[in-house]
């Protein structure tokens, strides 16, 4: 019989030193960063009021606040597998919450939904419900980006182009089922909410934006430069 003595502990070693590593980051924090900031959170302690919901996936390469270079109390962030919001009534939970709760409650000016490269989810979403069929509900949740699958298979992509094809369908359609929730809608229809699809390019450190006029992704130069014209007329 094998001896997995040495492998378990090697595991419970290695469990450790990341409990460590991160109990060492806090201590770093509470040591030398929150005491350089400490009105900042002295104004934060009772009080929130967010300029943006940041819809993102849970993987562990996307920092929402690195990426936007914002500060403590700007963001309301919402992070799930693939970045996905189901249509209002599909499937009520957390993802519907957070959306209702940040604008009705905090009254978010803007909602971001931001996508990646070489997303996971797309990966199994591109590879069919087989692929996670030991991850029943993991299968279940990427049900609600099947439309963008549907969409992706009717172009004829090679397999290297299918990913990246998902991940910019995706964000389109999770856009389409933000704007079913009742709250967004409401909002937008006001004129007191804008909302905007990103896909972040881990490897290159950019970001693309939807261009909801045109149907595409356009550079964030050429994104900043239209808000630009939009809001001097």
């Amino acid at each position: 019989m094998p001896d997995h003595t040495h492998s378990h502990d090697s595991h419970s070693e290695s469990c450790g030193c990341d409990l460590l590593h991160l109990l060492d980051g806090v201590d770093e924090f509470a040591r030398n960063v929150f005491p350089g900031d400490k009105e900042l959170f002295r104004s934060l302690a009772n009080f929130q009021a967010p300029h943006t919901l940041f819809i993102t996936c849970a993987d562990s390469r996307v920092s929402p606040e690195l990426i936007t270079q914002t500060r403590p109390g700007e963001l309301f962030v919402c992070r799930n597998i693939g970045n996905i919001v189901p249509a209002y009534g599909e499937m009520l939970g957390g993802v519907s919450a957070v959306v209702e709760f940040a604008v009705m409650a905090l009254n978010v000016r803007q909602i971001v939904l931001c996508g990646h490269t070489d997303c996971g989810a797309m990966k199994g979403l591109a590879s069919g419900p087989e692929a996670s069929a030991d991850m029943p509900t993991v299968q279940a949740w990427l049900r609600n980006a099947e439309a963008a699958r549907s969409v992706v298979q009717t172009r004829g992509l090679d397999d290297d182009q299918v990913v990246q094809a998902l991940v910019e369908e995706n964000v389109r359609l999770q856009l389409t089922h933000l704007r079913t929730h009742p709250a967004v809608a409401a909002r937008v229809a006001q004129g007191k909410l804008q909302v905007q699809g990103w896909v972040y390019d881990i490897g290159h450190g950019t970001i693309s934006i939807f261009d909801d006029t045109h149907g595409r992704f356009e550079s964030l130069g050429s994104a900043r430069a239209r808000l630009l014209k939009d809001t001097t007329g």
